[in-house]
């Protein structure tokens, strides 16, 4: 008989914040002690929100897409490490993870009429200095894409730092980040079954047109048959930024571009996705 899979003892604290649920589970034995990291990590995800949110109104993203042509602003350390990554998973991901397609997932969103707007212009990330410089008007950043993660990330360093021991951070249903030596089982879910895995010292997000339908927005440029994307997939990475940012890019790729992705191994360590009745772990081609 094979033994029930055990849940780490921890203590869960829940926060509502960009558009999800947070669902934060701390292990320990000093209650009042998580309760205290607790607090702090709720407060940490309210700053990241306004600090990485386009609609924060007076917000860092907000103010870096109102800048003309010429200008230049101070952003936040959050802001400049998260356009950091974004910049870095745009480029390991030839592009199909953008963070610059504001104006046309806004034109998804609302199911504005007439064309998809084409992305222009050009915004300068200064490196080393925390401050973005608009050279040309035209892109809009949105960091919808990568921000959760890139959150839970900045919860688990911080609670390392403070003596955490370890935990299951999640955003949502779509991202999840354990950290410390528990292992925490995580199912995949599909429409036949559910495939079970266990989560340790990484992250997994999850993708699909099940629940949102096709809504990944592909580069300019880029075909991609939206009947042919998997019903769901998943992936496991070391971190929740790269995590996020995969599964946005992965699902504009057929199944033999995803096994030769992870057989890069650059931020990838696992792609599952449903295929029929069933979920299949993606080996490197």
């Amino acid at each position: 008989m094979t033994e029930p899979i055990k849940i780490p003892k921890h203590m869960l604290i829940t926060h509502d914040a960009m558009k999800t649920t947070f669902a934060l589970r701390l292990c320990g034995e000093d209650e009042a002690m998580l309760r205290g990291l607790g607090t702090q990590c709720i407060a940490m995800i309210d700053e990241l929100e306004m600090k990485l949110s386009r609609y924060a109104e007076g917000g860092d993203v907000q103010r870096i897409n109102h800048l003309k042509a010429g200008e230049s602003l101070n952003i936040s350390d959050e802001c400049y490490a998260c356009l950091l990554e974004a910049m870095e998973m745009c480029l390991i991901t030839g592009r199909l993870f953008d963070p610059t397609l504001g104006a046309p997932i806004e034109h998804r969103k609302t199911s504005a009429p007439g064309e998809r707007p084409e992305v222009s212009g050009q915004l300068i990330v200064h490196p080393g200095r925390a401050r973005v410089t608009c050279e040309v008007e035209g892109r809009v950043i949105d960091l919808g894409g990568i921000g959760k993660g890139f959150a839970l990330d900045q919860l688990a360093k911080f609670l390392k730092e403070w003596g955490g021991a370890g935990g299951l951070l999640s955003s949502g249903a779509s991202t999840h980040l354990a950290f410390g030596d528990e292992a925490w089982p995580m199912d995949l879910t599909g429409d036949h079954g559910v495939t079970k895995i266990h989560l340790r010292e990484a992250a997994l997000s999850a993708s699909g047109t099940g629940i949102q339908g096709a809504h990944i927005i592909p580069p300019d440029g880029w075909v991609v048959d939206e009947a042919a994307m998997p019903k769901r997939l998943w992936v496991v990475s070391p971190d929740g930024a790269a995590a996020d940012a995969w599964s946005t890019a992965l699902m504009l790729m057929t199944p033999d571009e995803m096994a030769r992705c992870r057989k890069s191994g650059k931020r990838l360590s696992a792609i599952y996705i449903e295929k029929g009745a069933e979920i299949i772990d993606l080996r490197p081609l």
